[in-house]
């Protein structure tokens, strides 16, 4: 009996770790109902399009994962350089270029074994806790250029009917800024040392590479709203229902509930009258930065959903809570996830890891949010 309470304890815990952001959420939502009684414009809070193609893509990413589709990519990529330096800088641009295509938390969760893998294989393994904050700061400041990149770029993007070019008109500047940073990190800090990664055979199925492959193509189509999102919504999870029934139980439903409670949040914040005006006034004097500070405390995904019902300056709220995502530890579920991909392999070195992380992300924090305050 005591050693059932125990695994129950430790099953809870792991839940709660796992689930930080989504039970936070979900506490914020539960206390504003208390201020603003569900009632028949709570429907109106939710844009299920968002939902919608940020399930379609995290399903379809689920299953390209599980038949080792990027993994085999990484490593082919990998193995074309030879030394410590540009190994490290593949790993990171590899984090970066995955981060606009398949959303910065699949990115991190599919490339960051790779780096430990090569790292440890290879005896390089002091490189092991800068390789990890740089892929951080890639997954982060690399899906911004795309409205699927992040998850608040697609809130974002479908709330306010950006048009594509614009999109990326806006986020250029920010992410050339953030290549140019990050190389320059990694020639910095990391030696050109000899290195050679192990051969490993792997070979894709081709039948499902191109299913899966057509699917994304389909789920990238309703993001950009060539197709009506409820198509994805029915043709996607089908597919993969007869295809792979592990990618669908692989996604991750505590960001989709995440966004739930946080609509629910944003919404009744909306219509409170003091918390309006005086979000609203704030704003006001300088969307962008006021969206940065707020990264640090809340996170980005929430800061997006909830300052967004405050403005309609949406260029200055995009690049806000995308460059806010650097920073604090809990700026982004993003850097979460790093770091307990990192404590887990490198249980003695918490706040090593630590230290490097927050000098590095406040760095790069200051150097993006200078720059874009004297470009706006």
């Amino acid at each position: 009996m005591e050693a059932e309470e125990k695994l129950l304890g430790t099953r809870v815990l792991a839940f709660i770790k796992k689930n930080i952001v989504m039970l936070i959420a979900l506490m914020a939502a539960v206390v504003t109902m208390f201020i603003v009684p569900p009632d028949e414009e709570y429907i109106g809070y939710f844009d299920f399009k968002t939902l919608t193609c940020l399930f379609c893509v995290l399903a379809v990413v689920c299953a390209l994962k599980n038949i080792n589709f990027f993994y085999m990519l990484a490593r082919k990529v990998v193995r074309l350089f030879k030394n410590a330096r540009m190994s490290i800088l593949a790993l990171v641009y590899i984090t970066f270029i995955g981060s606009m295509l398949i959303a910065n938390d699949m990115a991190l969760l599919t490339f960051l074994p790779l780096g430990y893998l090569v790292l440890t294989t290879t005896g390089k393994q002091k490189y092991m806790a800068f390789t990890f904050v740089m892929q951080n700061i890639a997954a982060n400041l690399g899906g911004m250029l795309t409205p699927f990149g992040n998850p608040q770029n697609l809130f974002l993007y479908s709330k306010f009917e950006i048009p594509n070019l614009e999109f990326m008109a806006i986020m250029a500047p920010p992410f050339i800024l953030s290549v140019l940073l990050i190389t320059l990190c990694c020639i910095i800090f990391v030696k050109p040392e000899p290195l050679d990664v192990s051969d490993e055979r792997i070979v894709l199925e081709p039948k499902r590479t191109v299913i899966y492959l057509i699917l994304f193509a389909l789920s990238i189509l309703i993001v950009f709203r060539g197709i009506p999102y409820l198509i994805g919504l029915v043709i996607i999870p089908a597919v993969l229902l007869f295809m792979d029934r592990k990618a669908l139980k692989m996604v991750d439903y505590g960001l989709l509930l995440t966004f739930v409670f946080f609509f629910i949040f944003s919404g009744n914040m909306a219509r409170i009258d003091a918390v309006r005006d005086l979000l609203s006034s704030l704003l006001e004097k300088s969307t962008l930065l006021f969206s940065v500070i707020s990264c640090q405390f809340i996170s980005n995904v929430p800061s997006a959903i909830l300052l967004s019902q405050f403005t309609d300056n949406y260029a200055e709220l995009l690049i806000g809570v995308n460059i806010g995502g650097v920073g604090a530890l809990v700026a982004s579920l993003a850097s979460l996830i790093t770091f307990r991909e990192y404590v887990k392999s490198n249980p003695g070195k918490t706040k090593y890891y630590i230290g490097m992380f927050s000098l590095f992300n406040f760095g790069f924090l200051i150097v993006l949010t200078v720059f874009m305050l004297l470009l706006t």
